[in-house]
């Protein structure tokens, strides 16, 4: 059922890169909207890479926790406090991607807003790899795709990211990950 689960988030992960208009290293062309006739792109700077991890806000971490690690045999790190991001996190291994189970750190933590609209949790966002975070930047922000900080980041895994804005994904929250 889990890995059914994965196989569909993966296909979701490629087709809201299309619906991005993220270029991708299969098609030579790609439409940009149903509507538009195909239009040929210089070949991309950047690539598109594997779904990396879903994220999922929790109210109670030490039961989420729980529930992986106990219930479905899932391996589950430590808690991990990120001050800077205003969470706290458990990584969750899944062997072909992660989950990142969200719990808020502080008066501050974006994951507590979240919690308030959605008292029982879910999906926070996506994390997808990309092989040059700085050239996607430059390109979303020339397709008008608003991005929620003016500059790359470092995040949960130490590694550069920026985060879309959901209105402009399909109303999903995507961090891109610098692979």
């Amino acid at each position: 059922m889990m890995a059914r689960v994965l196989t569909s988030l993966a296909g979701a992960a490629r087709a809201i890169g299309h619906f991005l208009r993220f270029p991708t290293p299969v098609p030579a062309v790609r439409t940009f909207s149903a509507s538009q006739s195909l239009h040929r792109v210089a070949g991309p700077v950047w690539n598109l890479g594997r779904l990396n991890h879903v994220a999922i806000a929790v109210p109670d971490l030490e039961k989420a926790t729980g529930f992986y690690k106990n219930i479905l045999g899932a391996q589950v790190s430590e808690v991990v406090p990120l001050p800077e991001h205003g969470v706290s996190v458990v990584f969750v291994n899944l062997g072909n991607t992660k989950m990142e189970l969200l719990h808020p750190l502080g008066n501050d933590s974006p994951i507590a807003g979240f919690l308030q609209k959605n008292k029982a949790g879910g999906m926070h966002h996506i994390c997808i790899e990309v092989d040059n975070i700085n050239a996607v930047m430059m390109d979303l922000k020339k397709m008008k795709i608003r991005i929620l900080s003016e500059e790359v980041k470092i995040g949960a895994h130490g590694k550069p990211v920026i985060f879309l804005h959901p209105k402009d994904c399909g109303g999903v929250l995507i961090e891109l990950e610098q692979a």
